[in-house]
């Protein structure tokens, strides 16, 4: 399902992206700068997920659909489903899916025959209760308000759902996280220069500081209904993985 012309992978404008020596966006202004990095960096996103996560990435998705634990033909919402990766194994695995995004950047590069539609995590186009499992990759700490997409996580899903919640880490380990951090926020920048935009991969190392502390989103998630909430890190703990159970 295409929904938009491809964007141009130029250097996204002064206003979208805040540089390196200034603080990180909030507000409309966060979503303003999310909406034009994705699709800004929509054609080559898969290519550089790969090179950077080392296909890593396709391991941690596998992981997170077994944890669902859903019967066969279950029905989930992906958020944030970007090219559609997880949308694709989501079929893999017998289930139905429904990929949203807010970029239309995205939308258009997506690689998927389930259904797509463009929406904010905070206002999602479902009703109560009709969707028997929400994944999310590698987009927590993008949202404005965190809290509200929850509510909307909980609201949608059914009694018994399940939820499975991806994103990047920070390792415990100190000499984990020495080698994370310079990888992270020296490695994958230069790769993203080289391959798609400069300034967006530039941008997504320090967007981890978005994240609240996982025992603060666990706490919010058991808050809206989510009453097993769990956590677990993935390779050392450059990845995260938070799964739930709708009650």
């Amino acid at each position: 399902m295409k929904t938009a012309p491809e964007p141009s992978d130029s250097h996204l404008s002064e206003a979208a992206l805040p540089s390196l020596d200034q603080p990180l966006p909030t507000g409309d202004a966060k979503g303003d700068a999310v909406q034009a990095m994705f699709d800004t960096i929509a054609p080559r996103y898969d290519l550089v997920n790969r090179i950077m996560t080392f296909r890593l990435d396709v391991r941690w998705r596998r992981i997170a659909i077994d944890c669902l634990r859903l019967p066969a033909g279950a029905v989930l919402v992906d958020l944030a489903t970007g090219t559609g990766d997880f949308c694709r194994e989501l079929a893999e695995h017998g289930y139905a899916s429904v990929g949203a995004d807010f970029s239309f950047g995205m939308l258009d590069a997506a690689r998927t025959a389930e259904p797509l539609i463009q929406g904010d995590a905070m206002e999602l186009p479902f009703a109560d209760a009709s969707v028997d499992g929400v994944t999310c990759g590698f987009a927590l700490r993008n949202f404005v308000d965190l809290d509200r997409v929850f509510r909307e996580l909980a609201r949608i899903t059914r009694p018994g759902g399940r939820i499975a919640l991806l994103d990047a880490s920070e390792p415990d380990n100190p000499l984990a996280k020495a080698g994370h951090g310079l990888y992270f926020g020296k490695v994958v920048p230069f790769i993203g220069g080289l391959l798609s935009n400069r300034d967006a991969y530039g941008y997504l190392p320090r967007s981890l500081a978005y994240l609240p502390p996982r025992d603060d989103m666990l706490a919010s998630l058991q808050a809206v209904g989510f009453a097993d909430a769990s956590h677990r890190q993935l390779t050392l703990g450059a990845a995260q993985l938070m799964t739930a159970t709708r009650a």
